[in-house]
């Protein structure tokens, strides 16, 4: 039995083991249950209504400006709006699950996600509109962190464990893709409202197999009580206001540039609340981020390693968004379709490669060569130019598909880190941890390659402007190679991914294990 499974067993549960085919968080031996599986498909579905929800009105967003008389400065506010709270209130989010329970927290805020997501979709004007994206943030930031609790929690079997876990991950790799695609079609084919009204009946089909998720207590009705308590307010509010500032930051200094005024108290801002938080997180009795959560070694470099690699990958993701509908003149859907082929590698190496191996090999033999794979992908879309030839089959795909397969291995592994060893009352926190610093990492990396590129882009045009033909032309070949210079960038912050995660993933002699050798401290 694993130590987070001895920390706590729970007491209703032993009562109710025929639902989940376990009792107190074992395995029933001998007792193949099949409906086991239901709650992975219900966790799996929440997984992909988060992710999805952060690409799949991107493309929608014309239709939408259209249809409500949006201002081009106020369009950008439904994707922020979702943003801004769901990486701001994580934390907190984390915190409320395991005092109220994994199960309940997940159930109120599904319920609560779909229904923003009807009211965003019913929306006849900008404010009901951004007002339903911002709910929608809100019930996201406590659904993600109860959903991979009550994975840890259901999956303890190492066998089991790593084929949810490589569903799991194949639904947050994945997500962003098939969100791209998704818009697309919907809105082409039907109306942008239901980029937000396909939550609904994903919601409806994740609440059918709830029955089958196991039951938790909140922290303070269990035995290890440990970190059950009150709310940390003062940790709230830094947490929260700091969060919030560096997102926001983040994402202004993408369009209004690094020096601008607003940007930069929002930055300095955000790193005075967070230093300020961790000080106060190291004094206070019940600390809303308990410092050992960030001091386990393994857990720390699954946390550091996610991030930095989704840092590297979002500019990623705006290069082929661009490229395919800009050069290659794809539609908003075939531009999808061409992204499908990522999908397609990510679902591959989380479920048919990390979930196989994941048991029985060291995370570190998974995750380094996973991150190796996806910086020579992002150094083979580098070599891309406005008029080169045979796209698809030399750059395309090859860069595709060795950025999906790695996508999947490592964000697999690495989201089997984030909970280990975790005591059941840190659990909602460690998994807070992880997602935000998923958000941060995507922010960053956003707010960097757009100025990379922006400035490499400016370089190009003042001395090849008159040389690359004229007009558009120039101004294309200059925008593919500022994204050209940021997608370097991008496969360094990747190759420094992968000496965090060769360093601080080194097994423990004789132990072969992957979360029990990794996770050594």
């Amino acid at each position: 039995m694993s130590r987070q499974d001895q920390q706590w067993r729970d007491p209703q549960q032993e009562d109710a083991g025929e639902v989940a085919g376990e009792v107190a968080g074992e395995v029933v031996a001998d007792r193949p249950d099949r409906r086991r599986w239901w709650p992975l498909m219900v966790i799996a579905l929440a997984q992909l209504m988060i992710v999805l929800d952060g690409t799949i009105v991107n493309i929608a967003l014309p239709s939408m400006q259209s249809e409500l008389g949006m201002s081009d400065g106020d369009r950008q506010w439904a994707v922020i709006a979702y943003v801004l709270p769901f990486g701001g209130l994580l934390l907190l989010g984390g915190r409320i699950s395991g005092l109220v329970g994994h199960r309940r927290t997940f159930l109120i805020s599904l319920v609560g996600f779909a229904a923003a997501s009807a009211l965003g979709g019913a929306a006849n004007g900008t404010g009901v509109l951004f007002g339903a994206r911002a709910l929608q943030g809100v019930f996201a930031a406590a659904m993600a962190p109860a959903a991979l609790s009550l994975l840890t929690l259901t999956f303890t079997d190492p066998k089991e464990r790593g084929k949810a876990f490589g569903v799991y991950g194949a639904m947050g790799a994945a997500g962003s893709g098939v969100g791209l695609l998704a818009g697309g079609v919907l809105t082409e084919f039907l109306d942008w409202r239901w980029c937000l009204w396909v939550n609904v009946p994903i919601a409806a089909v994740a609440l059918l197999g709830l029955p089958y998720v196991r039951r938790d207590e909140p922290a303070s009705r269990t035995p290890s009580g440990t970190g059950a308590g009150g709310l940390d307010i003062p940790g709230v509010l830094l947490s929260v206001s700091g969060l919030a500032a560096l997102v926001y930051g983040l994402s202004r200094a993408e369009s209004r540039g690094w020096d601008d005024p607003l940007v930069l108290v929002l930055l300095f801002a955000s790193v005075a609340l967070l230093v300020a938080f961790v000080a106060v997180e190291a004094r206070v009795r019940q600390p809303l981020l308990p410092l050992r959560v960030l001091r386990h070694r393994a857990r720390g470099a699954a946390f550091l390693v996610s991030a930095l690699m989704l840092a590297a990958l979002f500019g990623c993701f705006l290069f082929l968004s661009y490229y395919a509908q800009t050069v290659l003149g794809y539609s908003p859907v075939e531009a999808g379709l061409t992204i499908m082929v990522l999908v397609v590698g990510s679902l591959v190496g989380s479920m048919l490669i990390a979930g196989r191996l994941l048991s029985r090999v060291n995370v570190r033999t998974l995750m380094v060569p996973g991150l190796l794979a996806m910086a020579a992908g992002l150094l083979i879309l580098s070599f891309l130019e406005a008029d080169s030839e045979h796209v698809l089959a030399l750059y395309l795909v090859p860069a595709q598909l060795l950025i999906g397969l790695g996508l999947g291995i490592v964000l697999t592994a690495a989201t089997s880190l984030a909970t280990a060893e975790v005591g059941y009352a840190d659990m909602g926190t460690a998994s807070a941890a992880f997602n935000a610093g998923q958000q941060v990492g995507g922010a960053v990396g956003t707010a960097l390659f757009n100025t990379v590129a922006t400035t490499a882009t400016a370089a190009y045009l003042r001395t090849h402007g008159s040389g690359s033909g004229s007009g558009s032309g120039s101004v294309t070949a200059g925008t593919v190679h500022g994204f050209g210079v940021g997608l370097l960038v991008a496969m360094g912050i990747m190759l420094a991914a992968a000496l965090v995660a060769a360093v601080l993933l080194r097994p423990r002699t004789g132990d072969a294990s992957a979360v029990g050798a990794a996770a050594d401290r």
